[in-house]
């Protein structure tokens, strides 16, 4: 089921200044993760990735996750703190048509000439903030009682 990605994650994703990281799994569950700055969310709120090799690490996890109705995530970190997670499925891949040739355009109008192996499409499943102060207000909310004990310790007097 899709979930909606909100406003200021939106806004995060498409500032080129943030950092993009794609988490994909191999045939044997290994973990891949990537820094992608060509991810964007798309006017019906998908995530959008732009892969430039066609023999990439990320590019065949995706086709296996694709085929496999397997889930990738996406990290996504800016200025101040603001991080959130995405998990999500790839549900369309673009290599040829006009959303492929569009992308194929901007991306050589910025690197010059280089290739575009294809256009995913990630449908988004679930959207965590990730963060401090939604981890802890979290945390301490499911957890009350996981304190360190040197939280619970009251100051000793000062001396007189």
């Amino acid at each position: 089921m899709a979930t909606a990605i909100p406003g200021d994650l939106i806004e995060l994703l498409n500032d080129p200044a943030a950092t993009k990281v794609l988490a994909t799994v191999d045939e044997d569950g290994v973990p891949h993760l990537a820094v992608k700055q060509s991810l964007y969310v798309d006017v019906a709120g998908r995530l959008v990735y732009t892969e430039l090799l066609e023999s990439s690490r990320s590019n065949r996890n995706l086709v296996r996750s694709i085929w496999f109705g397997k889930s990738v995530s996406v990290i996504v970190s800016g200025a101040g703190g603001r991080s959130f997670q995405v998990k999500g499925k790839p549900v369309k891949t673009h290599i040829s048509g006009p959303l492929f040739r569009k992308h194929y355009q901007e991306i050589r109008s910025l690197l010059g000439d280089v290739d575009v192996a294809a256009v995913w499409i990630i449908e988004p499943q679930e959207v965590i903030d990730g963060s401090y102060a939604a981890r802890s207000a979290e945390e301490r909310s499911r957890f009350p009682f996981f304190d360190h004990l040197d939280r619970l310790v009251k100051p000793a007097a000062p001396a007189a």
